[in-house]
């Protein structure tokens, strides 16, 4: 195992601590945080981080609903759209549109089924679809939704094989989305699925090697998708394996040094992938984070982030910086960011 040390650094602190909140890179090129988690309770604030000055601004504006385990999704005019979340005992079908140019919230119609632990993805046609998470008595869902910006609208689509939450998506190079993974039908799936947005199916293209959720996914330069980590039932997994759609197969590929679920992973500019943080055996949080070379499919340990991390969330900003923020420490979110 080799050793490969990134430079990290502490950057100003978010305004408000928070855990399983959401961030965006908007078109100007500063970051919108949102909701979240603080000192146990659920968040409706925003603010937005200015790299060139490493701060943060509390926008005077909040979002309509107090919101977590929500997402959001730059859509081609700039403006972020909030989907679903859930608050004190209630999941929310509620959606939200973010103006940065007015700093302004406005509600954008109801998702045709309250979710939280989904995902959403921007398509090429603008459009965004919702997938999975769970619904009213904790029930895992396969539908789908997709929104339209245009008019504003959500149209349920066609639905996945199998029900799912904490899932992950990527985008594959022809525009399909892979999804694996997650939790349903009372058990860890190892399925996977692709939708394809010009006929609006789904398809399932095999079972990885180990079901999973909690885990992460990365498209790679060369096409493939890297699956890592994350849990199977109270096992966590150090295993990694590859998705190539080109056979529509999974192979195994080098193994992680620490199990982990609830981290992070991104592709660098170096095409290598960076993993961070997670929970580990005994739901110990990690400090550490490693380098996956897709030449050698091979692991290499990249020192340690500030924090012990999990539920935070990395955005990449335009001039290729990692901007870290929040976490989780007994529940409680903290207001710790950091750059690499």
């Amino acid at each position: 195992m080799s050793l490969y040390i990134l430079d990290w650094s502490r950057t100003s602190n978010m305004i408000y601590s928070r855990h399983s909140h959401a961030a965006s890179v908007l078109q100007s090129g500063k970051v919108l945080v949102t909701g979240g988690y603080h000192n146990r309770n659920y968040q409706n604030n925003a603010e937005v981080y200015d790299i060139s000055t490493e701060t943060w601004t509390l926008l005077t504006n909040s979002m309509k609903d107090r919101r977590i385990s929500h997402t959001l999704s730059l859509l081609s005019d700039g403006k972020v759209l909030v989907v679903g979340g859930y608050e004190n005992g209630k999941f929310l079908n509620s959606a939200e549109l973010y103006d940065p140019t007015i700093q302004t919230w406005n509600i954008t119609g109801s998702l045709n089924v309250k979710r939280d632990q989904h995902t959403a993805s921007l398509l090429n046609n603008g459009m965004v679809l919702v997938v999975g998470g769970v619904t009213d008595n904790f029930n895992e869902l396969s539908s789908v939704e997709i929104y339209d910006p245009t008019n504003k609208t959500w149209i349920l689509t066609h639905s996945m094989k199998y029900a799912r939450k904490h899932h992950q998506v990527s985008e594959l190079k022809d525009g399909k989305l892979l999804v694996t993974g997650g939790f349903g039908d009372d058990m860890v799936q190892d399925s996977a699925e692709l939708y394809d947005p010009s006929t609006k199916l789904w398809t399932t293209t095999g079972k990885m090697h180990h079901p999973r959720w909690l885990h992460t996914t990365t498209l790679l330069r060369n096409g493939k998708v890297l699956v890592t980590g994350g849990k199977n039932d109270t096992i966590f997994l150090n295993s990694a394996e590859l998705y190539d759609p080109l056979a529509g197969k999974w192979t195994v590929t080098g193994s992680l040094t620490y199990p982990r679920d609830s981290h992070s992973a991104i592709l660098l500019a170096n095409e290598k992938v960076l993993v961070i943080g997670g929970r580990t055996v005994e739901y110990i949080h990690l400090h550490n984070s490693e380098l996956y070379d897709p030449l050698t499919e091979t692991w290499s340990t990249a020192g340690n982030i500030n924090c012990r991390r999990d539920h935070h969330v990395v955005s990449k900003l335009s001039n290729g910086t990692l901007l870290v923020t929040g976490k989780e420490v007994d529940g409680v979110g903290e207001c710790t960011a950091e750059l690499y």
